[in-house]
């Protein structure tokens, strides 16, 4: 394919003219949407083309008035230039990007010549280091690649690096011994959330206008909420995890990405779903996502959550933020009352614990095996190697018994859902963490643990029930972002994407950006 670089290149005036026109037309059409002065965190260290979400920059590179050149170039130069201060960043891809860039991006594409991240965990990409966020790791070199990725490239993304993960994705913020604290670009005192969390501080940062993420007990969600970004966790087996795994975390962890703009997260959707051969199972059959975005939706009975299952308590910012939305969604014609699902919040946190638990133990093992010697206390942190010695406790008729439990709140909630359409909620239960609270270094496993589990107590349940769950940047006190949560009916992404397009015209979020 032929390179989509203009003939004989563009010079730096066009460029200049080019970068002012668009950014001066997607400021205003922002302006129509959301009148009125900005909100108090929107940066002034930002050039024309952040108003622009990534489909809008894929479509000008299609018409020609931009080249994945220049998106390419700005993009690593905003890495090298804005990454020190926050830490996004596990590993630069720039040679295979301007070699993708170089062979030609197909200009048919939704995302063409979009620069993108991909995450640090279990997303092999030959020409790369991908650590999983441990020392362990740290020297693999994949030599296949991943059918996500070649969905994304076949989107259009072109692939400038990696985000940093916590180790093994297994905390709520990303904090490692290997490279360091990813940090907030809201208040860099504060965790940008895990397992996602570089992705999404990249975003938030105005590195990448969009990134990789995975969830499996938030790690989109979560990271979506502290940063201030869109986050869909899509249903189960709604998006592939092969060929060299066939389901992540025995079901309860899928790959997607964090995004500024829910139109961006629906495209992508539309682009990576569906199942791969081999598979064992697949989500439920779908329309366009994306077209999801243009449909009012109907009137919606909304379930009010403001206590989590386990009756942890919730910071009052949290609880305003998910009353905020209620008094929205009200307002814009939804029925919405209090309630809550019949699920044992015990046997689910057991059930959670022992899959991960195992998981994380045949990580650890299938490495070794690799390397050809057994793990150490120096190969990985306290809270991952307490969870793999936990593994090896747990026997088979305990790990068949936390799949049943599993699968027996997806039909608990299969019930109580026939009576509302979604669930609201705090995506998290406090506001952004201060760095160090949550890191996997503790050497103190059931205190890191207790402090995961009353920071997110909200967003496992529709990892262990497989349904789709959404973060909505709706809410920002004392400068920090706060996420509202909505679950949707097993395999009905398309209604979230309907609800969540109809709250992003009501109460627009693209102007409101972390201060530089």
């Amino acid at each position: 394919m032929a390179s989509d670089e203009q003939p004989g290149g563009e010079t730096n005036a066009r460029r200049e003219f080019l970068l002012t026109a668009l950014g001066a037309a997607a400021t205003a059409a922002i302006a129509t949407a959301a009148p009125g002065a900005p909100s108090p965190g929107v940066t002034s260290g930002r050039d024309e083309l952040d108003r622009l979400d990534a489909l809008a920059l894929g479509e000008q590179v299609r018409r020609g008035a931009l080249s994945a050149r220049t998106l390419l170039e700005r993009a690593i130069r905003r890495i090298e230039e804005r990454n020190g201060a926050i830490n996004a960043i596990a590993e630069r891809c720039f040679e295979l990007a301007e070699a993708q860039v170089d062979a030609g991006v197909d200009r048919h594409a939704p995302f063409a010549g979009v620069p993108f991240l991909l995450k640090d965990l279990w997303c092999d990409l030959p020409g790369t280091i991908s650590t999983q966020g441990s020392r362990f790791w740290r020297d693999y070199r994949p030599g296949t690649e991943s059918e996500i990725v070649r969905r994304f490239r076949r989107a259009g993304l072109v692939i400038v690096g990696r985000s940093a993960t916590p180790e093994l994705g297994l905390s709520p913020t990303t904090e490692t011994l290997l490279r360091g604290a990813t940090r907030n670009p809201w208040n860099h005192s504060r965790s940008c959330g895990g397992s996602s969390g570089g992705a999404a501080a990249a975003v938030a940062a105005g590195l990448v206008p969009v990134a990789h993420a995975t969830d499996g007990g938030g790690s989109i969600r979560i990271p979506a909420s502290c940063c201030g970004l869109f986050g869909l966790k899509p249903t189960r087996a709604r998006t592939p995890a092969g060929p060299q795994r066939t389901e992540g975390w025995s079901g309860l962890s899928c790959g997607h990405a964090v995004t500024r703009s829910v139109r961006d997260s629906a495209a992508l959707l539309d682009a990576i779903s569906g199942a791969e051969p081999g598979d064992a199972y697949a989500a439920p059959a779908h329309g366009s996502f994306l077209a999801a975005t243009r449909r009012t939706p109907p009137r919606l009975r909304i379930a009010l959550m403001r206590t989590p299952l386990a009756g942890t308590p919730v910071d009052p910012a949290c609880l305003a933020a998910a009353d905020a939305a209620a008094k929205l969604l009200t307002g814009l014609g939804h029925q919405v009352e209090e309630a809550r699902p019949p699920l044992d919040s015990g046997a689910l946190a057991r059930a959670f614990g022992a899959i991960v638990a195992v998981e994380v133990r045949e990580a650890l093992e299938d490495r070794a095996a690799a390397l050809g010697r057994p793990w150490g206390a120096d190969d990985v942190e306290p809270v991952t190697a307490a969870l793999a010695a936990w593994g090896a406790k747990v026997d088979g008729v305990a790990h068949a018994r936390a799949r049943v439990d599993c699968g027996h709140a997806g039909r608990l909630m299969a019930g109580f859902m026939a009576d509302w359409d979604v669930i609201l909620s705090p995506t998290l239960a406090r506001p952004p963490a201060p760095l160090g609270e949550l890191a996997q270094s503790n050497p103190d496993f059931e205190a890191w643990g207790r402090s995961a589990a009353t920071y997110s107590p909200f967003t496992s349940v529709a990892n262990m029930t497989g349904q789709p769950a959404m973060s909505l940047p709706l809410h920002v006190a004392d400068g920090l972002p706060i996420g509202v949560q909505c679950i949707g009916r097993f395999g009905e992404e398309e209604l979230l994407y309907s609800l969540a397009a109809q709250v992003e015209s009501a109460a627009p979020w693209a102007h409101r950006l972390p201060v530089d």
